[in-house]
């Protein structure tokens, strides 16, 4: 009876031990528990910090560039209007001096005329002389006036000889002749010119009215 019961104390006492154990590792347990529920928040709350710092780091470079962007499209904005600017002062200046390029061509004209009457006439010449010496002046002027009127495209309308054209030719009489067909150019009273591909004047002309009594 005495063992058995002395059996009885020592399991007791095992079964409070046991408890003793469990309890302490319940509570350790319980510690280490909270302990990872206090690292893992603050692991969210650091996640959640970088987190939010990176989406700031790439809001300020996203401003960075938009603000680049606004810079350049404000440089191309400002280099454009320049540039018409620009463009529309040369079309001016390149209407308003159209015609220099032709009229420094044509100032040699002008000089080789007034050398021309200069030469024409020469005190104690002869009448027939001072007249040859200009009529030779005024040849040669002429031909360099046309030398210009070719090198800017600009060409004699083909009239005399030619079958009338009401296109190119302003009848201004018509005579009879033996020589020209009927309907066809007999005279130039004034030339007509062509400017490239344009009838720039037309040639006012007298036509043949064939031969005279037929």
């Amino acid at each position: 009876m005495k063992h058995l019961m002395l059996g009885c104390g020592i399991v007791v006492l095992l079964c409070q031990k046991l408890e003793e154990q469990v309890g302490k590792v319940q509570e350790k347990e319980e510690v280490l528990a909270k302990k990872g529920q206090a690292v893992s928040e603050e692991s969210k709350e650091e996640t959640a910090e970088d987190a939010e710092l990176a989406v700031e780091a790439k809001l300020i470079a996203a401003q960075e560039e938009i603000a680049g962007f606004r810079d350049k499209l404000l440089r191309a904005a400002a280099d454009f209007d320049n540039y018409k600017k620009r463009m529309e002062r040369d079309r001016n200046a390149a209407m308003k001096y159209a015609g220099e390029q032709i009229l420094r061509e044509i100032l040699p004209v002008v000089d080789n005329l007034e050398r021309a009457l200069t030469q024409g006439v020469v005190p104690g010449v002869e009448v027939e002389a001072n007249l040859a010496a200009l009529m030779e002046g005024v040849q040669l002027t002429l031909k360099s006036l046309l030398t210009v009127l070719e090198k800017f495209e600009v060409k004699a309308v083909d009239s005399v000889g030619q079958p009338f054209d009401p296109n190119v030719h302003e009848a201004l009489v018509m005579e009879p002749s033996d020589v020209v067909p009927a309907s066809h150019v007999l005279n130039e009273f004034e030339k007509g010119y062509y400017y490239k591909d344009r009838l720039l004047r037309v040639a006012k002309v007298i036509v043949s009215s064939g031969k005279a009594g037929a």
